[in-house]
């Protein structure tokens, strides 16, 4: 049986507002549609940077006590936090063969359906 749902700990963690620390969580593998979804978003349409946190909310199943994790609880973590889920999302999804690291944060992936090849950007830069 496969694995699809993969433990973390983050390097920061996100405190929430009675001063709890949740940095123990959930990913599990991504889906065509979680990588294909938020590409139609208007916030995506407005800033790409805007494409990995949709993503990121779409697969983190569960933060600490919080699930699902929402995109609001994804824009408040640290930058260190963000970074680390996003390499931790290469890792377990770029077994496919289709996928090919190409520096921190994008990534190429060709669509299974169509086969049109194209970029994410996974990194908050500009």
């Amino acid at each position: 049986m496969q694995n699809t749902d993969y433990e973390f700990t983050l390097p920061k963690g996100f405190v929430d507002e009675a001063g709890n620390l949740h940095n123990v969580g959930v990913m599990r593998l991504a889906t065509t549609l979680d990588e294909i979804a938020p590409l139609s978003d208007a916030r995506v349409q407005a800033n790409e940077g805007y494409l990995g946190i949709l993503l990121l909310s779409r697969v983190v199943t569960r933060l600490g006590g919080f699930s699902p994790v929402s995109v609001a609880l994804l824009e408040r973590l640290y930058a260190a936090d963000y970074v680390f889920l996003q390499d931790l999302y290469i890792q377990i999804n770029s077994g496919v063969g289709s996928l090919q690291v190409l520096n921190q944060g994008l990534i190429e992936t060709e669509c299974p359906n169509c086969q049109a090849r194209f970029l994410l950007d996974l990194s908050m830069q500009d």
